[in-house]
C-alpha cells in the first residue's frame, strides 16, 4: 500500500514541480539524422557537379560551386518544413520515408519555379542528378539509421518509457505485443487500472510482470514517479472524453506523448480519417476496396511481376529442379489442392521437399504437431529430405507458385493459401481470409512464418484483407527478402 499511498499523495499535491525531460537518446538521434541528411545531399551535389562539369572549374561554374555548398543547407530547411525531425516519426519507416520524399519533391519544384520566375539559366543536368540522387542517398541513410535503432531497441536501449492506462486484459495484450515487436521502442513500465479495480489491496499487483501503481485519475502522478515519457490509453468505457482531455492537460507541460488506441483495431492507412462535425471530431472508417479498379491494377501487377520473376529466376529454378532429381527419387514438383478466393479449389505447385509418401505418414505424426491451431507443422519433420530442408529454410520451394500467380490462382502478396481440411475447421471471422486471393508471401511471412500461433496468423491475414494497398504489397515484398535470408520460422 505504500506505493499506492505515495501516488495518491503526489496526485493530491498537484504538479507544480513537474519533470521536464525528453528521452536522452531522442535529441542525439535527430542530430545524427540531420548530419546524415546534410552529408547525403552534399555528396550528391559534389557528384553531380563533377559529372556535369568535368575538368578544371572556371568562371561559369562558380555559381554551381556556391549552389553545391548551399544545397545541403536548403535540404535541411526543407526537411524541417516537412517536419521530418519530429520525435513522433523516429523509427517509423513509412512516415519517415514519405516526408523525405515529400521534401525532395518540394525542393526540386522550388528550384525549378525560382529559376523560371527569375529567368535564371540553370543546368538541367546538374539539377536532375543532384536532387533526385541526394533524395535517394538520404532515404538509404535513413533506412540504415532506422535499422541501427531497431537493433539497439532489441537490446533494450533507446526505448520510450510508457504508462499504460486500461483494463488488465487489454494492457496484457499490449505488453505481449510490444515485447514481441521491441523495434517499436515502447517499454511499458507502469499500469493504471480503472478506479474500481485499483482500489485498496487490489492495486497491489502486476500484469505480465509490470507493476500496477494507481488508477486512471493518478496517471499523471505515475508518469512523474516512474519517469515516463509516454502514456498509452487503451479503449475502455471508464476513460471518457472528459477524463482523457484532463489527462492530456496534466501531462502537456512535460511534453509527454499521449497515444490512444481506438476500439476498432487492425484498421490502418487511408481507410481512417477524422472529419469534424459541429466541432466534434468523428473517426470515419471506409470499407476496404476489394473490387473495382484497384483489383485490376493488383492483378496486372501480380501477373507481370510473376512472369518477370520466372524469367529472371529460371537458372535458379533449373538448378533446384536438378538437385531434387539427382538426390531423391520421385517427381520434382509437389502438387496439392488449396483453397483460393471465394472458396475455389486450385492446385498449388511447389518444389518437392519431402519423401514421396509424406501425405500417408501425416496421420501417424499428427500427435507431434507443434502448432496450436488447425495448421500442421513439425520443427523436426522426419519426412523432409536433406535438400528439402535447405529449400524450406530459404523458401526456395515456394518459387513454382509464381506459375500459380501467372494463372490467376494466387497473388504475389496475400493470406496464406489454406488446405481444404483447414478451411473445414474455420469458424466465424476466419472465413474472411478467403475474400482475396492467397499470396506467395504476406504479413505472416515477414512476421515469423511457422513460429506464429494460429491466432496470430489469422489476425495478420485479416489485417491484410482489411488494409490492402499496392504500397503495402511493395512494403511486404521488400521485407520478404530479409525474412527469407534470416531463415527464421521456416520448417
Amino acid at each position: 500500500m505504500a506505493v499506492v499511498d505515495k501516488v495518491r499523495h503526489d496526485s493530491a499535491a498537484g504538479h507544480e514541480q513537474r519533470r521536464v525531460q525528453a528521452p536522452s537518446w531522442s535529441g542525439w538521434y535527430r542530430r545524427f539524422a540531420g548530419g546524415l541528411d546534410f552529408f547525403s545531399m552534399l555528396m550528391a551535389g559534389v557528384i553531380a557537379f563533377l559529372l556535369r562539369f568535368p575538368g578544371i572549374p572556371g568562371d561559369p561554374t562558380v555559381p554551381y560551386v556556391a549552389l553545391t555548398v548551399a544545397l545541403p543547407v536548403l535540404w535541411l530547411l526543407t526537411l524541417m518544413l516537412c517536419r521530418a525531425y519530429q520525435p513522433r516519426y523516429i523509427g517509423v519507416g513509412y512516415e519517415e520515408f514519405r516526408r523525405v520524399l515529400h521534401a525532395g519533391f518540394i525542393l526540386t519544384a522550388s528550384v525549378a519555379i525560382v529559376a523560371y520566375a527569375t529567368k535564371t539559366e540553370v543546368a538541367r543536368g546538374y539539377v536532375v542528378m543532384a536532387l533526385p540522387f541526394g533524395t535517394f542517398l538520404n532515404l538509404v541513410a535513413r533506412y540504415r539509421l532506422r535499422k541501427w535503432l531497431h537493433r539497439k531497441r532489441w537490446n533494450g536501449d533507446c526505448m520510450r518509457r510508457v504508462v499504460a492506462v486500461g483494463h488488465r486484459t487489454s494492457v496484457a495484450d499490449l505488453i505481449k505485443l510490444l515485447r514481441q515487436k521491441r523495434y517499436h521502442g515502447m517499454d511499458i513500465v507502469a499500469i493504471c487500472l480503472p478506479p474500481a479495480l485499483a482500489a485498496g489491496d487490489d492495486a497491489i499487483g502486476e500484469v505480465e510482470g509490470v507493476p500496477v501503481l494507481g488508477h486512471f485519475g493518478q496517471a499523471a502522478a505515475v508518469v512523474d514517479q516512474v519517469g515516463a515519457d509516454s502514456v498509452a490509453v487503451l479503449a475502455c468505457p471508464e476513460m471518457d472524453g472528459s477524463a482523457l482531455r484532463r489527462l492530456a492537460w496534466q501531462i502537456e507541460r512535460d511534453d509527454v506523448e499521449l497515444v490512444v488506441a481506438p476500439a476498432l483495431m487492425d484498421v490502418t492507412g487511408p481507410r481512417i480519417s477524422i472529419r469534424p462535425v459541429s466541432g466534434l471530431p468523428l473517426l470515419h472508417v471506409e470499407h476496404p476496396e476489394l473490387d473495382g479498379g484497384r483489383k485490376v491494377v493488383k492483378s496486372l501487377f501480380d501477373r507481370t511481376g510473376a512472369l518477370a520473376g520466372l524469367v529472371l529466376l529460371s537458372p535458379l529454378l533449373l538448378l533446384v529442379a536438378f538437385l531434387i532429381k539427382v538426390t531423391t527419387s520421385g517427381p520434382v514438383l509437389f502438387r496439392q489442392v488449396r483453397v483460393g478466393r471465394g472458396g475455389r479449389h486450385f492446385t498449388v505447385l511447389k518444389f518437392r521437399t519431402m519423401v514421396t509418401d509424406a501425405e500417408d505418414r501425416k496421420v501417424e505424426l499428427r500427435q507431434h504437431n507443434d502448432n496450436d491451431g488447425v495448421l500442421f507443422k513439425i520443427k523436426e519433420d522426419p519426412r523432409i529430405t536433406r535438400v528439402g530442408r535447405r529449400l524450406r529454410r530459404y523458401s526456395l520451394d515456394e518459387l513454382p507458385q509464381l506459375i500459380n500467380v501467372v494463372r490467376g490462382d494466387m497473388s504475389l502478396v496475400g493470406p496464406r493459401p489454406p488446405l481444404p481440411e483447414e478451411v473445414a475447421q474455420y469458424g466465424g471471422d476466419v472465413y474472411r481470409r478467403l475474400v482475396v486471393r492467397p499470396g506467395l508471401t504476406g504479413l505472416w511471412q515477414v512476421s515469423g512464418r511457422s513460429d506464429l500461433t494460429w491466432e496470430e496468423s489469422v489476425r495478420l491475414d485479416l489485417r491484410y484483407v482489411d488494409n490492402w494497398s499496392l504500397a503495402l504489397d511493395l512494403q511486404i515484398m521488400w521485407k520478404t527478402w530479409s525474412a527469407v535470408v534470416r531463415g527464421s520460422g521456416a520448417y
